[in-house]
């Protein structure tokens, strides 16, 4: 089906996805601390319900189309286990961030703020940048453990409900809220590392998995 998708709708598809991946994780962010003023762990409760329910829905809609990335790394361990071509990274990285930055515009205008503003929340520290490595070495491993081992294929769902529980728990147990994007700065490095450890995890694994089912 994705084959079948000319390359310009695919980025297209992504652009969209990732805008609309991100414009409900700010608007969601701006909603709880509307909501929630005085109640920093409802916040992040609130928007981590509406960032697990719009990434599960996106996915299930734009995968048939573009494979539902929203996400450089994502695309890049795609073309490196060679899944896709580079060229396709090429066209689809520049409208991952593209989206990006268009969610966060439209997520500001719907509530009433200036369109393009920059955070004033400190987010740095060894410690954040450690939770970074964490976080994308988490979600690689699961998109692609799924898909190597086949799993992606029993249900349009697996790998829906896969990400958006995995992304759900990581909101909480790291101490970055699991950015997990380049597409979202400011931890571009530390979610290269943990995406390139991820594939190595990968690799390894499913290689074994592979030569234990042909010794058997």
């Amino acid at each position: 089906m994705i084959a079948q998708v000319s390359l310009t709708r695919r980025a297209f598809a992504e652009f969209l996805a990732t805008a609309l991946l991100v414009a409900a994780v700010v608007g969601s962010g701006i909603a709880a601390q509307t909501l929630s003023p005085n109640d920093v762990g409802l916040q992040l409760l609130e928007n981590t319900i509406a960032t697990a329910g719009a990434l599960f829905a996106i996915i299930v809609v734009f995968a048939p189309i573009s494979g539902s990335h929203l996400n450089p790394v994502v695309t890049i361990v795609d073309c490196a286990i060679g899944r896709r071509s580079w060229s396709e990274a090429i066209a689809y990285i520049p409208a991952q961030i593209a989206g990006a930055i268009a969610g966060a515009i439209v997520a500001n205008v719907m509530f009433d703020r200036v369109a393009i503003e920059t955070s004033t929340k400190v987010r740095e520290g060894s410690n954040i940048y450690f939770a970074e490595v964490v976080a994308t070495f988490g979600l690689v491993l699961v998109i692609f453990l799924l898909v190597r081992t086949g799993r992606a294929m029993e249900s349009v769902v697996v790998v829906p409900a896969a990400v958006a529980g995995y992304i759900t728990a990581a909101y909480w147990f790291t101490s970055s809220t699991s950015f997990a994007n380049p597409a979202v700065p400011p931890f571009i490095i530390a979610q290269i590392v943990g995406a390139a450890l991820a594939l190595a995890a990968v690799v390894v694994l499913t290689t074994q998995a592979k030569e234990e089912v042909v010794s058997e």
